[in-house]
């Protein structure tokens, strides 16, 4: 069997065999029972001679599906507040084993940020709060502002280290003089300030580009039907659909912004909310495709969605992965499972959980609505960080499927969930979860070629040949 040993953990980092030899074929595993955290093994795939009847995982080639845009996290205000509050030397080991991707760093290729407070920013603030009564049209007063302090220097140092990383940008609420209520959480866009709604984003788009953040896509608004969080807007899909369409959409064109548009984000429980802004002809045209988080719903909602209009992409924006404090077991198979290799065989171009970092209280948060027991990838404490389930879960797709690498064909045994890539420079990418109830030896075909293999029960491993 290939996992006859595992590798011990050493001084506390998860990475060993940084030195071998980049062409051998590669084995990282993560073990249930910690043995193994996200760890190159010894002994890379070998070719099999002996027939036997285990399953086999086939892997074709020729039949391709969506390439990738990237894996990764939330930069919440939250994570950057305690990121910037590092040492210099600390933060960048952080953000070099974050964002690097030679060695043994994990190579996070898209980050979300927020578009003004989250609910896990310490405060509520959009880019142009004004006292109740005073409205500002034309943006005259936009400012960037708190993000200034952490997110904006956070993000610079990120795209030192990566300079070709993917950004999206999400607003959980408009500026409280544009909403019907003068509220940070709930209440609707009032229909007069749609078009200074509109500005917003421009603005936003053109003065990260000013502190050479370039953001790649925005979504129209986090979690439109959920107005409970600190803060959220109610945008239902006929209202998200004439905002795209008649003011969003132009206004990007107007000031030659090339930023995708992305509707919906929000659960997979309402594919009809992004298909019938999608059915808009008008709204179509000005939209790159559809976001998703999974608090509700199915995954294969999202193939639903290709399905409907397969020329418009899809994408995976959000979900929390969490566990508990000491667990002495590891749930690695749950999001890389559900996430990792749910969302993608069903067209996700990204994969991204929420969020970043937190510290060992879960802290910033919001309060009426903000997220208490949202965990980071990573926990920081000072200058001291631990890494977490959600660090894991993306280190097993984001270091070696890199962007440009396509999705292929794969078939899935029973309790072998898997899902495969062919990367930029001709390498072939394996991720497979070991779901089922016992310990599962089996084999991976490809061109003819048959590869022995076998994981623990609740193991994940990323095979790279």
């Amino acid at each position: 069997m290939l996992f006859t040993r595992s590798v011990g953990l050493l001084m506390g980092c998860a990475f060993t065999f940084s030195v071998m030899a980049q062409s051998q074929p590669q084995v990282w595993l993560t073990k249930a029972d910690r043995t193994a955290l996200f760890t190159r093994q010894a002994t890379g795939l070998k070719l099999s001679t002996a027939k036997n009847k285990q399953p086999v995982i086939v892997i074709n080639e020729k039949e391709t599906f969506q390439s990738i845009d990237g894996f990764g996290y939330a930069l919440t205000g939250g994570s950057a507040q305690h990121i910037i509050k590092m040492s210099a030397p600390a933060r960048a080991d952080l953000l070099n084993e974050l964002f690097a991707a030679n060695g043994n760093h994990i190579g996070v290729s898209y980050i979300r940020l927020s578009i003004g407070a989250s609910d896990l920013n310490e405060k509520v603030f959009s880019y142009n709060d004004l006292p109740e009564g005073e409205t500002d049209l034309e943006q005259a007063k936009f400012n960037l502002g708190p993000d200034k302090a952490d997110v904006i220097p956070v993000m610079k140092e990120i795209l030192a280290i990566n300079p070709k990383i993917k950004i999206m940008g999400s607003p959980w609420s408009p500026p409280l003089w544009m909403k019907t209520t003068y509220d940070a959480r709930g209440g609707m866009l009032k229909p007069e300030y749609y078009a200074a709604y509109a500005q917003y984003f421009v603005r936003y788009v053109q003065e990260m580009k000013k502190e050479g953040i370039p953001i790649d896509a925005i979504t129209v608004q986090n979690e439109p039907l959920h107005p409970g969080n600190n803060p959220s807007l109610f945008m239902a899909a006929p209202d998200q659909a004439l905002f795209v369409k008649q003011f969003l959409g132009p206004a990007f064109a107007k000031a030659n912004i090339k930023t995708k548009i992305i509707i919906y984000d929000h659960n997979a429980d309402r594919p009809d909310y992004p298909i019938s802004i999608l059915d808009d002809p008008e709204a179509k045209k000005y939209i790159d495709g559809s976001a998703f988080h999974l608090y509700g719903g199915k995954i294969e909602a999202l193939t639903d969605v290709h399905n409907a209009h397969p020329d418009k992409n899809i994408y995976f924006s959000e979900q929390m992965v969490v566990e508990e404090p000491d667990a002495t077991a590891i749930n690695i198979i749950d999001p890389v499972a559900r996430l990792i290799i749910g969302a993608t065989r069903n067209w996700a171009r990204n994969v991204l959980e929420w969020n970043l970092a937190a510290d060992p209280e879960n802290k910033p948060y919001t309060d009426r609505g903000g997220c208490s027991m949202c965990q980071g990838a990573v926990t920081i404490n000072g200058d001291h960080y631990s890494r977490n389930l959600a660090y894991f879960s993306i280190a097993h797709a984001s270091k070696f499927v890199r962007p440009g690498a396509v999705r292929v064909a794969s078939n899935e045994p029973d309790g072998l969930a898997n899902v495969a890539f062919k990367t930029p420079d001709g390498k072939y990418v394996l991720i497979v979860a070991n779901t089922g109830k016992t310990s599962a030896a089996f084999n991976i075909s490809l061109k003819g070629k048959i590869y022995a293999a076998a994981l623990d029960k609740g193991a994940v491993a990323t095979y790279i040949w």
